[in-house]
């Protein structure tokens, strides 16, 4: 798994703070900007986090790079509606280098681990065998339609793949590009940072997490799992280890006192 921020919003805090502002002021944006302290900007979104006033925090987004996840962690990030994404197609990228994702549990054990594998390497044998056959297939059609040698050969694996992929597993390794805005990530902390969630997408989440607490700290404190900005919200479900949540995700946000 690896995660990278590939760029947000320029002066995420000034965005934010000038933006709630300009509510209640009859100046420019651009002059709020101008004549707000990077100090000034910090204790405003401190203030606004206080109020709950989470609208101006959307004018701000984050973009990431995420490969090394499997497509069962890609069905449940894509439930997050607010969001871009940006995936390799299965349709369209031949799995010739075929990666996959085993869970830790399974990694741990010997015996299963030979079972996980071999089980992926029948999924793409099968799957080779069904892309090779279908292309096959399709050449002389496309032969006969009067392209090329070469368009025949492209177009008959692009056919051969969309069909081939149905037999890949969710253990598949796929990559994306995710954008999120401040207030949807947010969100998206509070229920997959939560001990809860599977442990894929929480793993993501916490990296997701560090990645914009060093960006911006004022605008991600108290982010987290929802007992970290008060009690524990998954009732008879909960995991019963707040309090070293909240101590795990303090550490995780520095030294930002906001």
């Amino acid at each position: 798994m690896n995660v990278t921020l590939i760029t947000h919003t320029p002066m995420p805090e000034k965005v934010v703070a000038a933006a709630a502002k300009l509510c209640y002021s009859d100046s420019k944006a651009s002059e709020l900007m101008e004549n707000m302290s990077d100090e000034k900007a910090q204790q405003f979104v401190d203030m606004l986090a206080g109020l709950g006033h989470e609208s101006p925090v959307e004018h701000v987004t984050f973009t990431f790079g995420i490969d090394g996840v499997s497509r069962s962690f890609l069905a449940q990030i894509t439930r997050h509606r607010i969001a871009s994404f940006s995936v390799q197609s299965q349709r369209y990228v031949k799995q010739n280098n075929f990666e996959f994702i085993i869970p830790p549990a399974i990694a741990a054990d010997f015996e299963l681990a030979e079972i996980y594998k071999k089980s992926m390497d029948d999924a793409i044998n099968t799957y080779n065998i069904l892309a090779d056959r279908l292309q096959q297939k399709y050449i002389p059609m496309f032969l006969e339609q009067g392209l090329s040698e070469k368009a025949a050969y492209s177009k008959a694996e692009k056919m051969a793949i969309e069909d081939a992929r149905y037999v890949l597993p969710n253990a598949g390794e796929t990559k994306m590009v995710v954008t999120m805005n401040v207030r949807s990530l947010r969100n998206f902390f509070r229920l997959r940072c939560c001990n809860r969630a599977q442990w894929e997408i929480r793993a993501v989440a916490d990296e997701m997490l560090t990645l914009c607490c060093e960006a911006a700290p004022a605008l991600f404190n108290n982010a987290g799992p929802s007992c970290c900005a008060g009690a524990c919200t998954e009732g008879k479900m909960t995991c019963g280890k707040s309090s070293e949540v909240r101590e795990k995700y303090k550490a995780m946000r520095g030294n930002y006192n906001g």
